[in-house]
């Protein structure tokens, strides 16, 4: 089946369809972030396809409607636009006239600081009082917490000493969020729990992985290295992540503890990402690769 008939049936087969770069859950550029905002307001099904995953699908998706960028979203089988012409139509209600639907009426999400947030939020402020404070949550979970004042639109949280504005995309993605303060050394930061965040490559030092092969902890190690680095120094248990590698890679339980290496640990985080696309959730990144094996663990190993 060609790439242009594959994506008639995926057209074909659901009524919403979004090419973007990235996920829905985690989109690669503020474009694609920006259509999946707006659409959550109206629906919260819809089929999203990542072309950064496939090469050809995103050159012929742009064949297919002679329109040069990414995002391109369709309703039933329908070009609509990109993120610009999204985004008008929403201004202007036409979108909600196509997808035969009003914007969900946003709910105020249970979201709450601990106390020790309250003091420290409280701490920053130039005058006594109620802080009240903007938290925003992008499509790719990224935080913003500042000090601001109420204006249209917003949610508001209001708490035992506080009060939280809420914009309607960040609504839904901050339910059930606590927020907290943890105080270090160098003063402290904020840590936020967000039961929605998507899973997200995690690191893991040289030390740490170690310790796991000591004491007989589950994990699958993979090497992304070429053959012929690999014939020039590897960590043992490391399974190369060649055609045989993926095999074993595709063949683990998505609750399996996966760490990926390289070199110095950038290839490895690549291949990391890529497994949690694949439905991974417990993926490690072996900080420093290689070399910081050799030189932390195990000097034996050349280093090159």
């Amino acid at each position: 089946m060609s790439v242009e008939a594959d994506i008639r049936k995926l057209l074909a087969d659901n009524e919403i369809v979004l090419f973007m770069k990235g996920t829905r859950s985690a989109p690669s550029c503020g474009f694609s972030a920006t259509v999946v905002e707006i659409l959550e307001e109206y629906v919260d099904a819809y089929h999203d396809v990542d072309v950064l995953a496939d090469p050809a699908l995103r050159e012929a998706i742009k064949s297919f409607t002679s329109w040069p960028t990414i995002p391109q979203l369709f309703v039933r089988g329908e070009f609509v636009g990109g993120a610009d012409i999204v985004k008008e139509m929403a201004g202007s209600g036409e979108l909600a006239t196509l997808l035969g639907r009003d914007p969900k009426r946003p709910e105020v999400p249970d979201v709450r600081l601990t106390p020790k947030a309250v003091e420290a939020l409280r701490s920053f402020m130039d005058a006594p009082g109620t802080p009240i404070v903007r938290v925003k949550v992008s499509a790719s979970f990224q935080y913003a917490l500042d000090f601001d004042e109420p204006r249209k639109g917003d949610l508001e949280v209001v708490g035992d000493g506080y009060t939280l504005l809420v914009d309607r995309p960040s609504a839904k993605r901050l339910e059930g969020t606590v927020i907290d303060f943890l105080s270090r050394p160098d003063g402290g930061g904020f840590k936020i729990d967000n039961p929605n965040e998507p899973p997200s490559v995690k690191t893991m030092t040289v030390t740490e992985l170690h310790r796991r092969m000591k004491e007989n902890a589950p994990f699958t190690l993979f090497d992304v290295r070429t053959a012929e680095e690999r014939e020039i120094a590897a960590i043992p248990q490391a399974i190369a992540l060649d055609e045989r590698g993926r095999e074993v890679l595709d063949g683990l339980d998505r609750d399996a503890i996966v760490v990926m290496s390289c070199h110095h640990g950038v290839r490895s985080r690549a291949a990391a990402e890529h497994a949690l696309k694949m439905g991974f959730r417990n993926v490690y990144n072996l900080e420093g690769g290689i070399d910081a094996w050799s030189r932390e663990v195990d000097g034996t190993v050349n280093r090159y």
